[in-house]
């Protein structure tokens, strides 16, 4: 994961659809695909902006010229370069797609850019439209509350990486996989599998317990690293292990007091099932 927080993929959900969106050049930048989908409902909405796309060209409109290829997480977790456009760029191409959510979205775009103006002069304000994010996803508060924490401790974690001189996102996912495996045993993709994720965020789908030891196995990893400064890679992959390792400790005593494991394939799809059963 780099330092440039501009290339980190959020979601924004319209009309329980999700949009993927990045901070470019200070302000939101939207996927075209992902908006396409939501006001065309298409199967393939891919082949839809391609062909879209085309047509502009063919008109000579600067439509086309508002898109940039940025990086977004796809459906396979990994970055890819996708055409997208700021607030401005959407409402252009907007305006080239009949639908009838074309207006409910607009509206709901220029609330999102708003809110972006907000959170650049109060921070606060980030957090708790994250939460409102998971609230529309149907995640109880509790949950929310330690899940905006680990957010935050995470951010903590990679500052510090940072300032060890690690930047490459591989680099990163070598050491967060280090934490996984002294915190639960196995590593973030196995976990993924465990819970039968995809593109999913792993963490959006551990229950209260699993996300207090990730959280604990990167707090103790960043206080470690802080205190003994490594100078190399391999000595930050040292200190990654111990500190997950604290929480593998916790973890195991844990288990031992409840008499069942943490580690839990079940994910937030399937809570959501439970809930409606229950209801």
């Amino acid at each position: 994961m780099s330092k440039d927080k501009s290339i980190t993929t959020k979601i924004s959900i319209f009309q329980k659809k999700e949009i993927r969106k990045i901070i470019h050049n200070n302000e939101w930048w939207f996927s075209v695909v992902d908006v396409c989908e939501v006001l065309t409902e298409s199967v393939d909405a891919g082949s839809y902006w391609r062909k879209l796309k085309q047509r502009l060209n063919k008109e000579s409109t600067e439509v086309v010229t508002f898109c940039h290829g940025l990086k977004l997480q796809a459906l396979d977790g990994k970055m890819r370069e996708t055409d997208c456009a700021n607030t401005e760029g959407i409402f252009r191409i907007i305006q080239s797609i009949p639908s009838k959510k074309a207006e409910p979205f607009k509206r709901w775009l220029a609330k999102v850019g708003y809110e972006r103006i907000q959170e650049i002069e109060n921070p606060e304000l980030a957090q708790e439209r994250m939460k409102r994010i998971y609230e529309q996803k149907g995640y109880p508060k509790d949950w929310i509350n330690k899940r905006v924490r680990g957010i935050a401790i995470r951010q903590n974690l990679t500052d510090e990486w940072h300032k060890r001189g690690i930047e490459s996102k591989k680099d990163y996912a070598i050491l967060t996989a280090e934490i996984s495996k002294a915190t639960f045993g196995i590593t973030p993709s196995q976990y993924k599998k465990l819970k039968k994720l995809d593109r999913e965020n792993l963490r959006d789908h551990m229950t209260d317990l699993e996300l207090i030891f990730n959280m604990l196995g990167e707090k103790v990893t960043t206080e470690i690293s802080k205190k003994e400064k490594p100078e190399t890679f391999s000595k930050s992959k040292k200190v990654a292990k111990r500190g997950g390792g604290v929480a593998g400790k916790a973890r195991k005593e844990t288990e031992k007091e409840l008499g069942k494991s943490v580690i839990s394939k079940r994910n937030h799809f399937k809570e959501k099932k439970i809930k409606k059963r229950l209801e």
